[in-house]
């Protein structure tokens, strides 16, 4: 664990940029500047999950974004999933594995859970120019 904060500061910046890129960095630094609503919690994410968490070598971040992305499923967060693919994606994710790893969670989360996934997922695979059909068009969801 890192002791000084401009140290996880720094930190937490290398891994936001790592993992989703220079735009989104830029955004989320001016979200978290001065004293705007949430921006204490921004800095403490940047602090803690991004600096001590993400930057922790114990764990790859492919393994890391695998448990971020299945915790998100379960707890049906479609916004913050699309964000954790995005950076799974980033982290070395393919899309076969990332497939797998949503049908890994129907015998726990369920089909609804997975359908949702599945739908943030061509989300992001269409920013992205990547082919793929959508929970909708498939008539799952």
């Amino acid at each position: 664990m890192m002791n000084n904060l401009d140290e996880r500061r720094a930190r937490g910046r290398q891994v936001l940029k790592e993992m989703f890129g220079d735009k989104f960095l830029a955004g989320y630094e001016a979200a978290i500047s001065g004293d705007g609503f949430g921006a204490e919690v921004g800095r403490m994410a940047l602090e803690f999950a991004f600096a001590e968490t993400w930057g922790n070598p114990a764990l790859e971040r492919k393994s890391r974004s695998f448990v971020v992305i299945g915790a998100l499923i379960a707890q049906g967060r479609a916004d913050e999933l699309k964000n954790h693919i995005r950076a799974g994606l980033n982290n070395g994710i393919t899309v076969k594995e990332l497939e797998q790893a949503i049908l890994q969670i129907v015998p726990y989360c369920g089909f609804p859970a997975a359908a949702q996934a599945l739908e943030s997922a061509h989300a992001v695979f269409q920013e992205r120019g990547i082919a793929s059909t959508s929970a909708k068009e498939r008539g799952i969801l």
